[in-house]
């Protein structure tokens, strides 16, 4: 047979298209070409291929070799196509019989001796296996990755001859080890061990409830990245989709994913000397940036006004919508970036201890506040001041929080529940739509809300956010209705908005 068909997948994002790998020997003069947009790394695996046959005991065809990567429109980059294309060979030249796995999806980058080698970003190709009920074949060390995709059938691969062993003597691949049941997180850091701060470890807790953002301003060693660090260990674990969709983030940003212990949400706390790049992503094949790599975690921004604005401007569409695009000559990508974002900032430039003490200059003041676009503070729900501690709760040891971050996580976990129950989703998350269902409020409350929204100018964006929060601390407290301390609450914790001029 000269001409044979294989499965596999490529990368394109976190999506996974199917690409067929079509192999046909001719008469003619020998040569070796790669059709189907291949980017260099594919292109070079007619050298890798040649040698690993050769090296693996066969006989490499002396004649006209045409591979094709169908769809031809979809680039193709890596090493991932080594090991389809030099079975496409084995078979068309009739020295393998393909009926095995004709159906199965073949990976595999070959070394030079025909040994089968790990592939990076190989979980969302998996992903999309499973879910098409197609079996596998994968080098031995992605392993950990396939032992996260239920209902998978895998073959593991440790060398090219030895698949060809299998498909020629029916000598089987070995097949995964037992999946490792997930660990909760055990977290080192615990809310209990942060003294005074009490309105800010409240917020905390409704910022966790109910997924919302936060600001929290103040001068230095106040305490505002000791509560950030800590907002995980009050966060829920993820669920098994929330920890599958960054998994595949974190599988084609080459990092690496351990099967027992893949429920913590993840913790990103970039420096504020990063490029927009680095935190949007990018680059000539687009790669998730910092926002994805926070996806269903925390994105900690310390010493917010310190980024340049060019950067922290990026931030506004996956605030909006949970995911970002990203656009450049080799194609397009879309990458989800549903997280938390905890920011932090001193109140002015000196660092003083309040706006009402500040020493600094109306010009600092100026510029200083200019560093934070009103858009983007729009979209950070709770925004609080917190003051200095003072000596007698910094040393008193009998000022430590009686709560631990457990007590407080079984609290949003159960304010969390109702949410699901209720709407599907956290408050944060809620649609213009479900927020008149989930939020209704009577002719006092609505009366309140406008009188807040006149006095502090709020647009209907931060009106909607209000009442998401006001929800929240419903929850919280186990009320079925919105009452009026739940909205002044709310309203307690813009406080950035009291500033504007």
């Amino acid at each position: 047979m000269s001409l044979t068909q294989l499965s596999t997948r490529a990368q394109l994002g976190i999506d996974a298209p199917e690409v067929r790998v079509e192999v046909h020997i001719s008469s003619g003069l020998p040569a070796f070409t790669v059709v189907g947009l291949p980017e260099t790394a594919v292109r070079e695996a007619r050298d890798r291929v040649r040698s690993a046959i050769i090296n693996s005991g066969f006989e490499f065809p002396a004649r006209r070799i045409t591979v094709n990567l169908a769809p031809a429109d979809l680039p193709k980059e890596g090493g991932r196509y080594d090991l389809p294309i030099a079975l496409g060979i084995l078979a068309a030249s009739s020295q393998v019989n393909l009926s095995k796995i004709a159906d199965n999806a073949c990976f595999g980058e070959l070394a030079l001796s025909g040994e089968c080698r790990k592939i990076e970003g190989l979980l969302p190709a998996l992903i999309a296996s499973s879910k098409a009920v197609q079996a596998v074949t994968i080098p031995r060390p992605n392993q950990a990755e396939a032992l996260l995709v239920r209902d998978l059938q895998v073959q593991l691969a440790d060398s090219l001859a030895q698949v060809c062993a299998s498909l020629n003597r029916g000598e089987a691949l070995p097949a995964t080890a037992p999946r490792p049941e997930p660990q909760l997180p055990r977290y080192r850091l615990d809310l209990s061990e942060v003294r005074g701060q009490r309105q800010a470890k409240r917020a905390l807790e409704i910022a966790a409830a109910g997924g919302h953002h936060m600001l929290m301003m103040g001068p230095p060693g106040t305490g505002k990245s000791m509560l950030a660090q800590r907002l995980n260990s009050i966060l829920p674990p993820m669920s098994e989709d929330e920890a599958m969709s960054l998994a595949s983030i974190r599988s084609i940003s080459q990092q690496s994913i351990d099967p027992a212990t893949w429920l913590e949400r993840p913790f990103q706390s970039p420096h504020h000397t990063v490029s927009a790049v680095a935190l949007a992503g990018g680059g000539s094949n687009p790669k998730p940036g910092e926002i994805s790599l926070a996806h269903n975690g925390v994105l900690f921004l310390d010493e917010l006004t310190e980024f340049r604005r060019g950067v922290i401007e990026v931030l506004r569409e996956p605030l909006e919508t949970g995911r970002i695009h990203i656009s450049r000559a080799a194609g397009k990508a879309i990458f989800p970036a549903r997280f938390q974002l905890i920011a932090a900032m001193n109140p002015c430039p000196g660092g003083c201890d309040s706006i009402k003490a500040c020493e600094c200059s109306v010009e600092q003041l100026h510029r200083f506040r200019n560093k934070l676009s009103a858009p983007l503070l729009d979209r950070i729900d709770i925004q609080i001041e917190l003051g200095r501690l003072r000596h007698r709760e910094l040393l008193n040891t009998n000022s430590l929080s009686a709560e631990t971050s457990e007590l407080v996580r079984q609290r949003v976990e159960a304010a969390r529940q109702r949410q699901l129950a209720r709407q599907d989703c956290v408050n944060a998350r809620l649609d213009n739509q479900d927020l008149l269902e989930a939020c209704a409020l009577d002719k006092q409350l609505e009366q309140l809300l406008l009188r807040a929204m006149d006095k502090l100018r709020l647009s209907a964006r931060s009106y909607h956010k209000l009442l998401k929060l006001a929800r929240t601390i419903a929850d919280l407290a186990q009320a079925e209705r919105i009452s009026e301390a739940h909205v002044a609450e709310a309203i307690s914790y813009r406080q950035h908005d009291r500033r504007r001029p």
